[in-house]
């Protein structure tokens, strides 16, 4: 028994995606680009409704947290992978390996949980905008940007302390190119159930739960605007959720390509794929959906722009 904990405490080894070393060049460009623009894109959100006062409205601070947890997300598991590509250093501690785990997965959660009160949000601007300043107030949406990251936080610690307390004795090869659950669950040679088995009910009660709640949201918003008389009401009323709409398909297309496939297409290398297009592809698209077509961010952009660098070129 003490040998497994000795071995436990000893680390992984992290496969990554390729051995060849010509790829691992092409590889490490490619996800510096990738991380770069998550970086760029959600930290001009970040300094743009920050510098604003006129921006600090209840949709723009739930879009500041979102772009805050993207730079997370991504920066739990991008810089040690393009570590790994640039040193060919493929090795991670146990702790650091634990901590990677459980930042991943806190931050994942924190976002479903963030779009869940966005939903509320935009519901009640369409279905009640008499009581919206009274329902939306600094008080409430620091209450609900509080309770998703409580919720993303707390929730997942049952699985890190599960997790950790497993026996590892057989490989600590994970192939995989972060630590990731499932890959982690493999490589144990004592009893995966009890881990499992908290899995499927936070699934059910949480993530179910955060699914359902949007849903409504969404089924109640639709009706509203089909009640508008005229088409360019329902085109006004529309736009102001057609963003947060296109952030939750994203993320919930993402997690089903990644949790929700057929046993018969699972592979440990399609799984890789599944995985890196659902930890970019959010903070990527994200950026570019919630700014390209708002006029009121577009305009503040530009004055920031304009203080910022007062010379044109």
């Amino acid at each position: 028994m003490t040998t497994e904990r000795k071995e436990n405490v000893s680390g992984f080894i992290i496969q990554g995606f390729s051995d060849t070393p010509e790829l691992q060049t092409t590889l490490f460009v490619l996800f510096l680009g990738i991380y770069l623009i998550v970086l760029l894109g959600n930290l001009i959100i970040f300094l743009v409704i920050s510098c604003n006062p006129h921006l600090h409205t209840p949709m723009y601070i739930f879009l500041l947290n979102l772009s805050l947890i993207d730079i997370s997300f991504t920066s739990t598991v991008l810089p040690n992978l393009l570590h790994i590509l640039l040193t060919q250093q493929n090795n991670i501690s146990f702790l650091g390996c634990m901590t990677q785990m459980y930042l991943f997965v806190a931050f994942a959660a924190s976002e479903y949980f963030l779009l869940t009160a966005m939903a509320y949000d935009r519901y009640v601007a369409i279905c009640d905008p008499l009581h919206y300043i009274a329902r939306m107030s600094r008080k409430h949406c620091a209450g609900l940007i509080t309770a998703s990251f409580t919720s993303g936080f707390v929730g997942t610690v049952g699985h890190l302390v599960l997790i950790s307390k497993l026996s590892y004795c057989a490989s600590h090869f994970i192939n995989h190119f972060f630590c990731d659950m499932a890959p982690l669950l493999r490589l144990s040679c004592s009893s995966t159930l009890s881990v499992e088995l908290l899995f499927y009910i936070e699934g059910t009660l949480l993530f179910f739960n955060a699914f359902l709640l949007t849903l409504t949201s969404y089924i109640f918003i639709i009706s509203a605007i089909l009640k508008i008389q005229s088409s360019e009401g329902r085109q006004k009323a529309f736009s102001t959720c057609a963003s947060h709409l296109a952030c939750v398909i994203t993320l919930y297309g993402a997690a089903f390509c990644l949790y929700m496939r057929p046993p018969k297409s699972y592979s440990l290398k399609s799984n890789k794929h599944f995985s890196l297009l659902y930890i970019v592809l959010g903070p990527v698209l994200n950026p570019l959906i919630y700014t390209l077509k708002n006029k009121e961010y577009q305009s503040s952009l530009n004055k920031m722009r304009q203080r910022c660098l007062p010379f044109d070129f």
